[in-house]
């Protein structure tokens, strides 16, 4: 197999594995005025079923390391859409009243999806051109908003059509799948594996004192937590508030939810090429950041007397940054981290990552409720993603400074 063909392989497998996982872990928020009906709570509050998601997807990704080196990318990654699979299964066949079977869903969702980025990024950064880094990972990344804008095309007419739980179902169903296509491709990708390599609990936290030693890579770690808070609120919260601030019916906001996913993948596209050959990836990184700030605060000013036209152009401004972003930040861990340990180190800052998507979602629904408005919401992601961009641009000036 030419090394040209593994690269392409490689990003075609690590792409769609991620849109699977995407799909899955974004379905109970897609179809959180539904299933919040059946189970008599506030659609807001599906902020603590993400947040738990992320609890067990930082955990995962911290040491995946270990399991990515002895089994391979490929199998790591077949294991995580497998616990998707059975976890979405599980939360369709969770009775009326069983909360805490949710709570145990999303864990379980969690566990497969932290590790599908720290696999992925240890099989591109062996396989991918140099010079095409940030663009390769970029394209890889872009699997994230796919599986988003899948959820929020599909899964409304689904449920609408065969409800909720049925179309829960087909998504385990769709895992599935997916397992069963990548087995084919699997000896050749983790041919570097090493089926002798020890799992421990110090090689599980080792990582982390690679981000300690490194002050770049902790700032970009930093970084992600603001980012990575504001990115998965507004895919978390975007159907929920354009339902019930705006008006919209369930369907139509649903929509717009696939319009601001496919423009954060375009996004990340383009800043991949951005960041490669117009702009330092620190400097567009706090571009990106800038951007998405003032898009929170449109957001959280819009009402229902704006147009049509003027909220689905918000919405795909704020996607094209507060999803776009992803990319360029894994390409910068990947260039950066020791040579054959770019799954340690993501799955490292992953954990910081994955903090910023614990934090932000209950942290949403705790001023949106206390608020009575999603607003306050917003106007939180405007400050993070502001601030993480402010850092960005002290730091480059502090480095040059010195």
């Amino acid at each position: 197999m030419t090394s040209a063909r593994t690269a392409r392989i490689a990003l075609v497998a690590t792409l769609a594995i991620q849109i699977y996982t995407s799909f899955a872990a974004t379905a109970t928020a897609v179809l959180a005025p539904e299933i919040a009906n059946t189970f008599g709570v506030d659609p807001r509050w599906i902020g603590l079923f993400v947040g738990i998601v992320y609890a067990g997807a930082m955990l995962a990704g911290l040491a995946s390391g270990g399991f990515i080196e002895r089994f391979g990318s490929i199998r790591v990654s077949q294991g995580g859409v497998a616990l998707c699979a059975v976890a979405t299964l599980a939360v369709a066949a969770t009775p009326q009243g069983l909360t805490v079977a949710l709570a145990i869903a999303a864990l379980v969702i969690g566990l497969g999806y932290g590790p599908i980025t720290p696999a992925s990024s240890q099989l591109l950064q062996r396989t991918a051109t140099p010079s095409r880094m940030a663009l390769t990972f970029s394209i890889k990344q872009t699997g994230v908003p796919a599986g988003v804008a899948l959820s929020g095309a599909i899964l409304p007419i689904a449920a609408l059509a065969l409800g909720w739980r049925a179309t829960f179902a087909l998504v385990a169903l769709a895992g599935a799948a997916v397992v069963v296509l990548s087995q084919p491709i699997r000896a050749g990708l983790d041919a570097e594996r090493h089926p002798n390599r020890s799992l421990s609990v110090a090689a599980i936290v080792g990582p982390l004192a690679i981000l300690r030693g490194s002050p770049a890579l902790l700032m970009l770690a930093l970084v992600s937590f603001a980012y990575s808070a504001t990115q998965v609120c507004l895919t978390s919260f975007l159907v929920v508030h354009l339902t019930g601030a705006l008006g919209y019916p369930l369907v139509s906001a649903g929509l717009i939810l696939t319009a601001t996913t496919i423009a954060g993948a375009i996004g990340r596209i383009a800043w991949g090429v951005v960041a490669d050959r117009l702009l330092a990836p620190h400097r567009t990184l706090a571009l990106i950041g800038a951007i998405a700030a003032a898009c929170a605060v449109a957001m959280a000013l819009s009402t229902r007397a704006w147009p049509t036209a003027a909220i689905v152009g918000l919405a795909a401004c704020f996607g094209a940054t507060a999803i776009g972003w992803n990319g360029v930040q894994l390409a910068e861990v990947a260039r950066l981290a020791p040579p054959g340990a770019a799954g340690k180190v993501t799955g490292a800052t992953s954990v910081v990552t994955f903090a910023g998507v614990v934090v932000g979602p209950p942290l949403f629904a705790l001023l949106a409720d206390m608020t009575g408005s999603d607003r306050a919401g917003f106007a939180m992601l405007a400050a993070a993603s502001g601030a993480a961009s402010a850092a960005l641009v002290a730091r480059r000036a502090h480095t040059i400074a010195s």
